[in-house]
């Protein structure tokens, strides 16, 4: 099972591979010096966001985080073997987590596409959620539960069934949209 504190530490050593410097790394994905050093130490990830914009100025694909493989063939994910590879908090590195996310892909090399069981925390009251952005592209199907997701001006709510697909480049925020939580899958794409 891959832990953030593990992703945190892959990061560093790409980083540090690549002789990009911190400053480097800030100046490059527009994040704040103190969130990489507390991503690379802890692996304290807020969403998905951060972890794209990290890999783009490593040059190397989001999946290179969560994965140690290289299965070149077709990957089969059992039910109920879902591996868990990252949890993502509301709003920063202090926050609760309320996604955890389950890769059905993990050990499939040279992957564009990240698909994930997510599991949704609920929503805790009084929690402000940041809306992210980054490159690429993604598709939502609720498979239980009720889910809330803000996209730019608009607000969209899936029940089991129902899906999404949406440019993450738009500001977005997905969260449960009832208090009992809500299970998804969702495919990420993200461009190199």
């Amino acid at each position: 099972m891959k832990t953030n504190k593990r992703i945190g530490e892959r990061i560093k050593e790409i980083r540090e591979s690549k002789s990009i410097s911190v400053s480097e790394m800030v100046e490059r994905s527009g994040l704040e010096e103190t969130q990489v050093l507390a991503i690379e130490k802890t692996g304290g990830i807020p969403s998905l966001a951060p972890l794209i914009k990290i890999a783009r100025v490593l040059g190397v694909r989001l999946g290179t985080f969560l994965d140690d493989y290289d299965e070149s063939g077709p990957v089969i994910s059992r039910k109920g073997q879902h591996e868990k590879g990252v949890s993502f908090s509301t709003k920063n590195t202090t926050s609760h987590k309320h996604m955890d996310y389950y890769s059905l892909s993990s050990t499939k090399s040279g992957r564009h596409m990240e698909p994930f069981i997510i599991q949704i925390e609920p929503v805790v009251r009084g929690v402000d959620f940041v809306l992210s952005t980054h490159e690429g592209e993604e598709f939502i199907y609720c498979l239980e539960g009720f889910v809330e997701i803000k996209y730019g001006n608009e607000t969209y709510w899936l029940e089991e069934g129902d899906s999404i697909y949406y440019d993450s480049i738009v500001a977005h925020h997905v969260h449960a949209g009832g208090e009992q939580g809500a299970k998804i899958l969702a495919v990420v794409y993200t461009p190199m």
